[in-house]
């Protein structure tokens, strides 16, 4: 072997011995959340499904289906009472079907936080954009359990009431606090969605319980004293305001009719001195424990409270009758209703704290005027 051939065996030798030596390094120098992350991201490929009871904002699972193929999202739709059921009634029967829970508070919280079928989702969080806490609404992660482990919130939509209006009956203008809206001349001409059935109109219902120079007495007098006409049906009220059966309406969602060219419209920003709400809609999650597929739950939660998560949700959403506002500040709002979007300025109730969850009071009071009005 001569001189050339050895000293060429000696370089390649060294070339690898450095190319092992600057992968072991590149390992060593890969941080700690990556590692883990990338390592959760392959279980859950393998686990390959990901069973998620989801009401309210399915638009944005279709999203993550395209960033993750390998994983098929596998839902269960309805109403926030009805999935929550589904889930409690599952359990009893020892059946662990579950990985993720999507929904507004009332289900997530009030429903199933005190069945124990949540697992913490802290230590889930994974992302550092994350975990991030500037990036989030007021500098911290918003929780709807008194805990801050189980029940994330993840939208604080502004909201003013959710209070909509016939236009050829109501001048805007004429308004200016929200007990203008109980002046004697809109008596029995309001109506209201029943708030005592699960759905729309709770957060607001617990908005004018809380908030300051509105209160319980507003409860009392807007079902007591003013004639108001109650209906379940969703479609109902909108339809009854916009033929003029009702000059006002309380808790009716109208963009999709206005859009269709009814005469409605809600009352917006800059309208009630009292200020206005932040409402989580379906916008809080729980990762359930014993789930089947417990990796694929975790990466569909970090993908939804990341930036392209939280930006795929405010997209899908748009258009639709519930518009979200994230509660990531770091993404842009153009997707974002303008009657749903934060707005500097305003005085916001939040009102998803733990403490004002309990609908309970608010429905008390609201039963005792209905009585009293010889109303159910």
């Amino acid at each position: 072997m001569t001189n050339y051939v050895k000293a060429a065996l000696r370089l390649m030798m060294a070339l690898l011995f450095l190319s092992g030596a600057g992968d072991s390094f590149a390992a060593q120098a890969k941080p700690a959340w990556q590692a883990e992350w990338e390592k959760v991201v392959e279980a859950g490929k393998k686990e390959g499904q990901l069973s998620i009871y989801i009401s309210g904002y399915e638009e944005v699972l279709p999203e993550f289906q395209k960033d993750y193929p390998e994983i098929k999202v596998s839902p269960v739709t309805g109403r926030g009472s009805q999935i929550g059921q589904r889930l409690i009634a599952e359990r009893r029967a020892e059946k662990f079907l579950a990985d993720v829970v999507s929904s507004g508070g009332v289900t997530t919280y009030q429903q199933l936080f005190p069945a124990k079928i949540f697992d913490p989702i802290k230590p889930v969080l994974l992302l550092p954009e994350i975990n991030d806490l500037t990036k989030w609404y007021q500098g911290k992660h918003h929780y709807t359990d008194p805990e801050n482990q189980y029940v994330f919130s993840y939208v604080g939509s502004a909201t003013y009431g959710s209070v909509a209006y016939n236009t050829k009956l109501v001048n805007v203008k004429d308004f200016k606090s929200y007990w203008d809206l109980l002046n004697p001349k809109w008596k029995g001409k309001l109506i209201s969605r029943d708030v005592r059935v699960p759905g729309p109109g709770s957060g607001n219902a617990r908005l004018f319980y809380h908030l300051s120079d509105v209160g319980p007495s507003y409860i009392k007098k807007l079902y007591g004293e003013m004639d108001v006409t109650l209906f379940r049906d969703y479609r109902q009220g909108t339809d009854w305001l916009g033929v003029g059966k009702a000059a006002i309406c309380f808790f009716c969602e109208v963009d999709v009719s206005k859009q269709q060219g009814l005469p409605v419209d809600t009352f917006g920003p800059g309208v009630f001195k009292e200020g206005a709400g932040l409402v989580q809609q379906f916008g809080t999650i729980g990762i359930v424990n014993r789930a089947p597929h417990p990796n694929a739950a975790k990466v569909y939660i970090n993908w939804l409270l990341s930036r392209k998560g939280q930006m795929a949700l405010q997209k899908s959403m748009n258009g639709t009758e519930n518009p979200a506002d994230s509660l990531r500040i770091d993404i842009p709002k153009d997707d974002v209703h303008w009657l749903s979007r934060r707005v500097d300025g305003v005085k916001y109730l939040d009102t998803s704290k733990p403490e004002w969850q309990d609908m309970k009071p608010i429905l008390e009071v609201m039963n005792e005027a209905l009585k009293a009005a010889g109303k159910n």
